[in-house]
């Protein structure tokens, strides 16, 4: 059936393209969460605790430092190839520390060499697959799909886990490799059947191509010349920044100093990925989330509160409550801020704007590791959590006070290089134009 000329679009959970890259993406979390956990066992059984930080490093220290660089990759050979090319590079070198550990006794040295082999192609994948949902299906399902992208990530860390410990039990760390380097190669098979749209085209001018540094300050520079994915990468930094591990880590100290053991931070850690999930959920069977920009700041307002309340409760049934509550809002703020990040910006410029984003989030989190231990020894875990919502109430506050962010729309792209406000009649052109134009518009460097 078309409207208007242009095919109506399936919802996001019926699209088997969505679905194909969906089962992809859950694989790929689940095979890494699998090579995560046998990497740290392994490093702690060959050398002892005190190493398997080093080897630990040994990963997050390359994708810090390249991740800028591998938004640049994506968007010069396209996210599909380098999310191809990177499950195949995962699957190998996972195979291959299969292989040598089940033959050999090997030292620290290859857990090291694979630690950084993984924290090289992380640094390439993750902006690739953050610049793929808009070349997957329609404008209009993009809230969806961050929905359901979120539902699986937080299946994926309870399911990851839990068949890592049964691969240790049954086969060690080389039954756990070779299971994690199937995964990848499922993720790689479906990756290959997924089908690309063309992009949308603008009226504006294609980016010029250049060395890769100078694609890099292009990128850099598009984000800061645009009046809202400005402002919004500021926002899911700040958000993104206790939540992408810290409070994890402040949750086991506050498990301990009030007592709760490990059973009580079991329970909290459960409730927040539940939350999570349920967020997921509501947005992927949403048929429209109406003032995207000011529901983001609202669920960061509540995310903060919840914050705050859960470091200073003493109770652990109210403690798993405030769990649950933050999980459910910081889901809701991940899922509409990866949903208007992938609408205001211009899908060439997707997978540096995802590297810059997937750095202030994942790239930096273990810089901020040692100042959990530091807060909670000096000042308590209740200060701890204090400063975590203290930052997301700063995120909330720069979203509600900056207006081309507080009035940002998830919005569908139409042809002709036109813009269409979900819900609205109103069309504003991509060009800025006519008057009107919505404050989402794109604004060119050029």
């Amino acid at each position: 059936m078309t409207t208007h000329g242009a095919t109506a679009a399936a919802p996001a959970y019926r699209d088997l393209n969505v679905l194909r890259w969906l089962a992809a993406y859950t694989a790929s979390v689940v095979g890494d969460v699998m090579y995560f956990l046998a990497l740290t066992w392994s490093a702690t059984r060959a050398a002892g605790p005190s190493q398997a930080g080093f080897v630990i490093t040994a990963a997050a220290l390359p994708r810090a430092l390249l991740m800028l660089g591998g938004g640049v990759v994506a968007d010069r050979f396209g996210p599909r190839r380098v999310a191809v090319i990177s499950d195949a590079t995962r699957c190998l070198v996972i195979l291959a520390a299969a292989a040598t550990v089940l033959l050999t006794s090997p030292g620290l040295w290859l857990l090291v060499a694979v630690a950084a082999v993984f924290g090289v192609v992380d640094a390439v994948f993750m902006p690739a697959v953050g610049a793929l949902p808009p070349r997957l299906t329609a404008a209009e399902q993009l809230a969806r799909v961050q929905g359901m992208r979120g539902l699986s990530l937080r299946l994926s860390n309870f399911a990851g886990p839990l068949l890592a410990g049964a691969a240790l039990a049954l086969g060690g760390a080389a039954g756990t490799f070779a299971v994690a380097g199937l995964l990848f190669a499922v993720s790689l098979v479906l990756l290959l059947t997924v089908r690309m749209r063309p992009l949308p085209h603008g009226g504006g001018e294609q980016p010029e191509r250049g060395t890769a540094r100078r694609e890099l300050t292009d990128g850099l520079r598009y984000i800061r010349r645009h009046r809202t994915l400005a402002p919004l990468v500021t926002v899911i930094g700040l958000s993104e920044m206790c939540f992408s591990g810290p409070v994890a880590a402040g949750l086991v100290l506050l498990a301990d100093e009030r007592g709760w053991g490990a059973v009580g931070m079991g329970w909290i850690a459960s409730a927040f990925s539940v939350g999570g999930a349920a967020a997921g959920l509501l947005l992927t069977v949403s048929v429209r989330v109406p003032r995207a920009g000011a529901a983001m700041s609202g669920a960061l307002f509540v995310t903060a509160a919840g914050t705050v309340a859960l470091g200073h409760t003493v109770s652990l049934p109210y403690a798993v409550l405030f769990g649950a509550l933050t999980g459910l809002t910081s889901g809701i703020t991940m899922a509409v801020s990866g949903a208007l990040i992938q609408t205001e910006a211009d899908p060439r410029y997707l997978g540096r704007v995802t590297s810059v984003t997937t750095l202030g989030t994942l790239g930096l989190a273990p810089v901020l590791f040692p100042a959990v231990g530091v807060t909670v020894e000096r000042w308590g875990a209740a200060a701890f959590f204090t400063g975590c919502g203290g930052i997301c109430l700063l995120a909330a506050a720069l979203a509600i006070t900056v207006p081309a962010l507080r009035r940002a729309e998830l919005r569908v792209r139409g042809a002709a290089g036109r813009t269409v406000e979900r819900g609205s009649g109103r069309r504003a052109s991509t060009a800025g134009a006519e008057a009107g134009a919505g404050p989402g518009e794109r604004d060119r460097d050029r």
